[in-house]
C-alpha cells in the first residue's frame, strides 16, 4: 500500500485547497476522506478544491473518497473541484464512469481543473 501526504490551507477568495500527493489507496484514503469531511462540516466553504497533481496511483477506495467529498460538498451548497488530475486519475474516473458526475471530458486530461 502506498502513502500519501495532505495539505489544507485557504485562499484568499475563502476557497479551500485540499493538495493530495502520493497514491489513494486503502492505507491513505482516510486521511483524505476526514480532511474533506472535517474541512467541509466545520469551514462550511463556497469551493473546495482537490488537487491532485502529484497523485501517483488511485485504485476504488480513493474514488470513493472523492464521490464522498463531492456528496459532502454538494449537501452543503458548496462547489467542488478537482484540480490538475493526471492522466491515470482522469482514466480511473472514465472507466467507473464518474468521469461525468466530476464534469471532466470524455476524452483525455486536456482541460486541467475541472468543476461540479
Amino acid at each position: 500500500m502506498g502513502e500519501a501526504v495532505m495539505t489544507t490551507r485557504r485562499q484568499a477568495d475563502g476557497g479551500i485547497v485540499v493538495e493530495v500527493r502520493g497514491s489513494l489507496d486503502a492505507a491513505t484514503v482516510d486521511a483524505l476522506r476526514t480532511a474533506l469531511l472535517d474541512t467541509l462540516q466545520r469551514e462550511r466553504p463556497a469551493l473546495m478544491i482537490v488537487d491532485l497533481t502529484f497523485v501517483t496511483f488511485m485504485d476504488s477506495m480513493g474514488i470513493g473518497t472523492l464521490v464522498a467529498g463531492y456528496e459532502a460538498a454538494r449537501d452543503i451548497g458548496a462547489r467542488f473541484v478537482l484540480r490538475n488530475p493526471s492522466e491515470f486519475v482522469h482514466r480511473q474516473l472514465r472507466v467507473t464512469g464518474l468521469a461525468e458526475l466530476f464534469g471532466l471530458p470524455p476524452g483525455s486530461a486536456s482541460a486541467r481543473s475541472y468543476t461540479v
